[in-house]
């Protein structure tokens, strides 16, 4: 919780609302691959700020207008950690893009409130996706000043911000970065962690072997340098020429 003094005032900003991120493991896997694979499409840019589940608080001494995005993306301000996202403390820059993955817990009404919330305070593009296998459906909606436009195809549709290329399969949605990489699922980043994990411990066992071999050689060569100079003072002391 974050309380703001001001001259007369005590205001607090909340950083939680005591609910969970997501209300279940489908949802919550979906809101990690799209937040982790945006933070990777810009991991180079020390100025686009990705979030989770984060409190967007718009106006300064309002802290009940609030919405957490389950991931949204700013560009124009720098990455770390917030305890919330105060819009008049980061240069009156909005979130320009808002994802929502639903839950069998969302309401229309509730869907229709956050999308009206999301284009009054600057929000330009809006992502919905319902995960549910019974449904597996994707929306996505433009910000033209005074209302949403939707966006008419979305497999295949290319956000104008992200530059992220949205599919829609039987097994539900794709989506893939500017550099043509699909974004990974968190049980594919597990593994691909514990593959270079793997990798790495190979690598480091080659490198050990070859510094034992190295070790071996450099051995030898030391035992034969050393027969041979025994060999001269050999030959020396029996009155020889060891050149």
């Amino acid at each position: 919780m974050t309380t703001v003094v001001g001259p007369s005032s005590r205001i607090t900003y909340p950083d939680t609302d005591g609910q969970p991120t997501a209300e279940n493991t489908l949802q919550f896997e979906w809101i990690v691959t799209i937040k982790e694979g945006l933070e990777h499409v810009f991991a180079a840019d020390p100025d686009v700020f990705v979030a989770g589940d984060l409190f967007w608080y718009p106006a300064e001494g309002h802290p009940d207008v609030r919405m957490a995005p389950d991931v949204m993306v700013v560009f124009g301000r720098p990455k770390g950690h917030r305890p919330s996202y105060r819009q008049w403390e980061e240069g009156g820059v909005a979130p320009q893009i808002v994802f929502e993955v639903l839950s069998p817990g969302n309401r229309a009404g509730e869907m229709v409130r956050k999308a009206g919330f999301y284009r009054r305070h600057g929000a330009e593009e809006y992502y919905i996706y319902d995960p549910d296998p019974a449904r597996l459906e994707l929306s996505g909606f433009v910000n033209r000043g005074d209302d949403w436009e939707e966006v008419p195809r979305m497999d295949g549709h290319v956000s104008p911000r992200l530059g992220v290329r949205f599919g829609m399969g039987d097994e539900g949605l794709r989506l893939v970065g500017p550099d043509g990489r699909p974004f990974l699922s968190f049980q594919e980043w597990t593994r691909r962690a514990e593959q270079e994990r793997q990798r790495a411990e190979a690598a480091d066992r080659r490198a050990e072997e070859e510094r034992r071999r190295a070790d071996q050689e450099r051995a030898r060569a030391e035992h034969a340098a050393g027969e041979v100079e025994r060999l001269r003072d050999r030959l020396r002391s029996l009155g020889q020429d060891p050149g």
